[in-house]
C-alpha cells in the first residue's frame, strides 16, 4: 500500500471533499485495527442532519476503494437496532471503533450509544430457539455423517460450521459474525475453542475424515442435551 496516502490522510481528504458541513464522521473497519491488507478498503461513516434517510455507496476516491455509510443523527438507530436483532452488531462496531475524522459535538453520545449496546450482547436464546437449532445442526450432522458423494458434503460441512458457531455464540450471548467474522467472533469468545473448530473442519476439507467434526459437534451439543431428533416438534400445539 505504498503507492496510497496514509488512511485517515486519505479519509479526511474524502471528507472534506465530498461532505465539508456534515456533523460528524469515523474511519471504521481494518484499516483502524491494524488489520488490514492490500484489498482493504476505507469503511467511512458519516452523520449529517440534512440527509432525508440511510444510504451505503461504494467510490474510489485518493487511491483508495471507499465504503461509505451515510446516515442523519436519528436514521442510525435503526440500523444499531437491526443489527442487534440478527446479533451482527455491524454498524454499533464501526461507530464504537472509528477514529474521528470530523465533529461538531454529536459523536460522543453517538459513540457511548454503540458502545453500550455491544456492551449488553445480543438477547438471549429462549429453550425453544435452542431445541430448534439442536435439532437442525442434528439432522445436518447426520446428513455429513451419511453422505458419500464428496461434493455435497463439502456443502453440508459449510452449513454446519455456521450452524455451529451461531449455535456457541448465542448460547454464551455472544455477537456473532459472517465471512472473515465468524472466525474473529469466535476467538473473542474462546480461542482455545476455536482452535479445535478450524482444525476439525480443516482436516475434513483436506482429508475427507469426518470424525473430528462429529466429536466438535457432540461437543457443542451435550451441555444442552446432546443431539436431538425423537420428540421434536415445529408448529404442533
Amino acid at each position: 500500500m505504498n503507492d496510497k496516502l496514509e488512511p485517515i490522510e486519505a479519509a479526511k481528504l474524502f471528507i472534506n471533499k465530498h461532505f465539508p458541513d456534515c456533523d460528524g464522521a469515523l474511519l471504521a473497519g481494518s484499516v483502524v485495527r491494524g488489520q488490514h491488507t492490500k484489498t482493504s478498503d476505507l469503511d467511512i461513516v458519516v452523520f449529517d442532519k440534512k440527509l432525508p434517510t440511510s444510504y451505503r455507496e461504494s467510490l474510489i476516491d485518493f487511491g483508495w476503494y471507499i465504503e461509505v455509510f451515510a446516515h442523519n443523527l436519528i436514521s442510525y438507530k435503526t440500523f444499531f437496532q437491526s443489527d442487534y436483532q440478527r446479533a451482527r452488531p455491524s454498524m454499533p462496531r464501526m461507530v464504537a471503533e472509528g477514529v474521528i475524522l470530523k465533529d461538531k459535538g454529536v459523536l460522543a453520545s453517538i459513540k457511548l450509544e454503540a458502545k453500550q449496546l455491544l456492551d449488553k450482547g445480543p438477547e438471549a436464546w429462549s429453550l425453544k430457539t435452542i431445541d430448534m437449532k439442536r435439532y437442525f445442526i442434528t439432522d445436518a450432522l447426520d446428513d455429513l455423517i451419511g453422505c458419500t458423494n464428496r461434493a455435497e458434503a463439502l456443502f453440508i460441512a459449510n452449513a454446519l460450521a455456521m450452524d455451529v458457531s451461531e449455535f456457541v455464540l448465542r448460547t454464551n450471548q455472544q455477537w456473532i459474525g459472517a465471512s472473515k467474522w465468524v472466525v474473529r467472533a469466535l476467538q473473542q469468545y474462546d480461542q482455545a475453542f476455536t482452535d479445535q473448530f478450524v482444525e476439525a473442519f480443516d482436516s475434513f476439507y483436506k482429508t475427507g475424515n469426518k470424525d473430528k467434526i462429529i466429536e466438535l459437534i457432540d461437543g457443542v451439543l451435550k451441555p444442552y442435551g446432546g443431539r436431538l431428533f425423537e420428540g421434536f416438534a415445529l408448529g404442533k400445539d
